[in-house]
């Protein structure tokens, strides 16, 4: 266990359905429950990096109502370690009042922010990194992100550009943000590649203290809400405050926020393709789980929830077979998941049964 002054607190944001997993991941079903990273549920996972690193009486997991239980079956946690929102509004107001909670038990404590959907490896060097990173935080008094080196163009990341160093721990490297850009497109993504700049993680070590006036000093979205939480109306506070990101409400205008490199391999599991990054492929580069046979077939993600799958002389595609839906699609469409799903029939994306006419 790691004994720090002042106190760690940890948050993982377990919230959202991940519908660019659909079929396999649905409202009932959201991707946090879903071995997507490796043999366990993501949160399994995730929880499982930082065992023995926080108490579990310093732990909270973020998220709604109706995933409390789910999530309790699938880790044994106590109903304590939720903070349930009443509403969707976005990282922003759910790390607020995460922090105000924390803030409340334990004014001096550092709280570190992480997502119940990342594929990290090794975890000894992410456990690592997070204690280099409170000791950046703490010392300067920064909302510190943790980044990481680019290995490709990616347009759905937000990427950081460095600024001027500071002092860390031996072994890792931290800077001030000089600035923040959101999901550029390809050719913006390339230079930025080029030009040195990480990709933002989205995982977050802080001083409650600090990241509270960061909020009150730049976020009118969430601030003019915080007094709900004074009185304990922690639903008032869920209605009154905007759906806003965290990154939008308080890292971009603040101009206390640093970064420190990874030192671990990280991937947001956030589509299909990721898949094809964090699980090992066969010599055609097929990326196959459950019972698949392949036969001429080369670059297919394809994932067998029930049943048997037999592809044959097709190359490229992304193939999802459950007990309820079977999806087919070419790998380079499956960045466009959540479009499609607009059009699908809700029941279908349910898993109900419904019509059988097609969708242009």
């Amino acid at each position: 266990m790691v004994t720090v002054r002042p106190p760690l607190w940890v948050t993982i944001l377990a919230g959202g359905s991940g519908s660019r997993f659909w079929p396999l991941s649905t409202s009932a079903r959201p991707k946090q429950l879903l071995p997507l990273a490796g043999p366990d549920p993501l949160i399994v996972d995730t929880l499982e990096r930082i065992r023995g690193f926080v108490p579990p009486e310093r732990l909270r997991i973020l998220t709604a109502e109706e995933m409390v239980a789910p999530i309790r079956a699938a880790t044994g946690l106590e109903r304590d370690a939720f903070l349930v929102e009443p509403c969707a509004r976005g990282t922003g107001p759910a790390l607020a009042r995460a922090a105000w909670e924390i803030a409340n038990t334990e004014p001096e404590a550092i709280m570190v922010s992480l997502h119940a959907d990342h594929f990290i490896r090794p975890p000894d060097a992410f456990r690592n990194l997070l204690k280099a990173g409170m000791a950046v935080a703490q010392k300067e008094q920064l909302l510190l992100t943790v980044a990481v080196h680019p290995d490709r163009p990616e347009t759905g990341y937000g990427y950081i550009k460095p600024g001027d160093s500071l002092d860390a721990p031996e072994g890792h490297s931290a800077y001030r943000v000089d600035s923040f850009v959101e999901k550029p497109d390809a050719v913006t993504a390339a230079h930025y590649v080029a030009s040195g700049y990480r990709w933002n993680s989205g995982i977050f070590i802080w001083p409650v203290a600090t990241f509270l006036d960061e909020v009150r000093a730049h976020s009118p979205e969430i601030r003019g809400a915080l007094h709900h939480l004074e009185r304990g109306d922690v639903a008032a506070f869920f209605r009154e405050a905007e759906t806003v990101t965290v990154d939008v409400a308080v890292l971009e205008p603040s101009l206390r926020v640093g970064s420190i490199d990874a030192t671990f391999q990280w991937d947001d599991v956030g589509s299909w393709e990721s898949l094809s990054r964090t699980r090992a492929a066969d010599d055609g580069g097929n990326v196959c789980e459950g019972d698949v046979f392949l036969l001429n077939a080369a670059r297919n993600i394809v994932v067998a929830e029930s049943g048997r799958i037999v592809l044959a002389g097709v190359q490229n595609l992304l193939v999802v077979q459950t007990d309820h839906v079977t999806l087919v699609m070419p790998r380079s469409e499956a960045d466009k998941m959540k479009q499609y799903l607009e059009q699908l029939p809700e029941g279908l994306m349910r898993h109900e049964k419904v019509g059988t006419d097609s969708l242009d």
